[in-house]
């Protein structure tokens, strides 16, 4: 692959860590349960490349 097209990758990849992250900040604020354990998906899709990815793990705030 070519470094242009690396380079867009890592700044998606970065962008959609940081956001995503954010966001389950802002939900566990917003419920006020910080401190439990939760299961996350990350469903990637790509419908021109028939692409359908999901990656589930835990996170403890414990």
């Amino acid at each position: 692959m070519s470094d242009a097209f690396n380079m867009s990758m890592r700044k998606f990849l970065k962008q959609v860590g940081v956001t995503s992250q954010q966001e389950i900040e802002a939900a566990l604020r917003n419920k006020g349960e910080a401190g439990k354990s939760y299961t996350l998906k990350m469903t990637l899709t790509c419908e021109e490349l028939g692409l359908e990815h999901t990656v589930t793990g835990d996170v403890s705030g414990e």
